[in-house]
C-alpha cells in the first residue's frame, strides 16, 4: 500500500491563531486548516503546517507573516480566494513583519521579492503530491 504526502514543511502551528486581513468576501470560506470569515477575519487552526519564509531567513519577526501569507497564497492557489487578492496578501506579509519588529528596509525587500515572484499574475505554485513507496 502507498501513501501520499507533501514535502517541504518546517513548522506546525501548536495553537489556533488569527488575523484581520481586510479580505471581506461576504461569505465564509473554510477548510480543514483555516477559516476566512465573511468580514475578513482569518483563523488558522492548530496543526497547520507551512515552510516558513520562502527564500528568506527564518527569523522570529518573519514567522507569523510567513504563516499568514502562506495560508492566503494556498487559498488563492486553490481558488478559494480570487487571484486579485494576491497583492493584499503580499502587502500583509510586509505589514505583519514590520508589526513583529522587522526593519522596514528588510520588509520592503521581502515585499518586492514576492511581488516579483507573482508579477505575471499566475497562481502560486501548489505543493507536489508525492507517492511512497
Amino acid at each position: 500500500m502507498s501513501i501520499k504526502y507533501s514535502a517541504g514543511y518546517k513548522y506546525q502551528l501548536e495553537e489556533q491563531t488569527g488575523y484581520e486581513t481586510g479580505i471581506a468576501l461576504g461569505v465564509d470560506t473554510e477548510t480543514d486548516y483555516f477559516k476566512l470569515d465573511r468580514v475578513g477575519r482569518l483563523t488558522i487552526y492548530k496543526g497547520y503546517a507551512w515552510d516558513g519564509p520562502s527564500g528568506g531567513v527564518d527569523s522570529k519577526n518573519f514567522l507569523r507573516a510567513s504563516l499568514i501569507h502562506d495560508v492566503l497564497c494556498q487559498a488563492i492557489g486553490d481558488d478559494l480566494i480570487p487571484q486579485r487578492y494576491q497583492i493584499i496578501a503580499d502587502q500583509l506579509l510586509k505589514k505583519i513583519a514590520i508589526e513583529d519588529g522587522m526593519w522596514k528596509v528588510r520588509a520592503e525587500w521581502v515585499y518586492r521579492a514576492v511581488r516579483f515572484h507573482f508579477r505575471g499574475g499566475g497562481k502560486p505554485e501548489g505543493r507536489e503530491i508525492l507517492l511512497a513507496p
